[in-house]
């Protein structure tokens, strides 16, 4: 009867085994296909915009059509104004509530709080776009910067919003009722105890959001339009390096093509940066608070 059970002890434990072995390998494999597409993008545009990258790329205007040579000096100063305009916008709007949902998480306006980012988050952003012409250009009567920052501040409130939220739930509840018990009450406990504890978990939310926006193209149509000349104005409209991409792209012109990699290739470059980034910033956050 023993002998029995240990066959069939040692037949269960080398089937259990065999299934794990089978399972991480088949998640391995996923993992190596979810990986290739990524490569292979990067690979590809590091290859077809790396061979028409100059300094004169980063400081020279464009070029009218035919004449060789030139940069998009005025889509990276523009890309900057906007990101920077939507950081204004969505930052302190985006810390704020994350303060009051992690802080009052199970209240009804927190719970409300928290579904509206989560539908906001997979709100399309040409609709964002259509949204923001009507409610800045229109009045305006013309298209601008400020447009195309409040556009991008609604598309990066979001991530803001969510990622700042957990990481303030990292933070020991200890401390808030420390503060408390000495007589602070709960706005100076949010802003100079809790959200210090967990500075560095807001500002990878803010470096994720940033790289959310970077890339859009298709609000800025509707909002900045675009402008061939540089420009600092947030008035007026401004270049972007995604719409550059696009107008570039779609341009029977072989000179823009391979300026439209380059210009990708810059733009790859820096949301990939801000990401990996971010990330490096999370491994470290974790590891300090001893969660991995």
């Amino acid at each position: 009867m023993t002998v029995v059970v240990r066959a069939q002890s040692r037949q269960r434990y080398l089937v259990r085994r065999i299934t794990n072995t089978v399972m991480l390998g088949l998640t391995g494999l996923a993992t190596v296909v979810a990986i290739i597409p990524l490569l292979w993008i990067v690979l590809y545009v590091l290859i077809q915009g790396g061979r028409f990258l100059s300094f004169d790329f980063f400081t020279k205007l464009p070029t009218p059509v035919g004449v060789p040579g030139g940069g998009v000096v005025n889509a990276i100063v523009g890309s900057a104004i906007l990101v920077t305009l939507a950081c204004i916008f969505s930052i302190p709007i985006g810390i704020l509530a994350a303060i009051y949902a992690s802080a009052h998480p199970n209240t009804r306006l927190g719970l409300s709080l928290r579904f509206a980012t989560d539908v906001l988050s997979g709100i399309p952003s040409i609709v964002v776009g259509i949204f923001a012409y009507t409610v800045v250009v229109l009045p305006m009567h013309q298209f601008s910067a400020l447009a195309g920052g409040v556009a991008l501040s609604i598309i990066m409130l979001p991530t803001v919003t969510r990622t700042t939220e957990e990481m303030l739930k990292l933070v020991p509840n200890s401390l808030r009722e420390a503060s408390l018990s000495l007589g602070a009450p709960e706005w100076k406990t949010s802003l100079r105890v809790m959200l210090p504890a967990a500075l560095e978990g807001v500002v990878t939310g803010i470096m994720l959001g940033i790289a959310r926006v970077a890339g859009e193209a298709a609000p800025l149509m509707l909002t900045s339009f675009g402008n061939s000349f540089m420009n600092t104005d947030i008035t007026h409209p401004i270049a972007a390096l995604p719409q550059t991409i696009y107008i570039y792209a779609v341009a029977p012109y072989k000179d823009w093509h391979d300026k439209a990699w380059t210009t990708a290739l810059v733009l790859m470059t820096l949301v990939l940066g801000l990401n990996i980034t971010a990330r490096l910033i999370i491994v470290w956050r974790r590891r300090k608070l001893g969660l991995g």
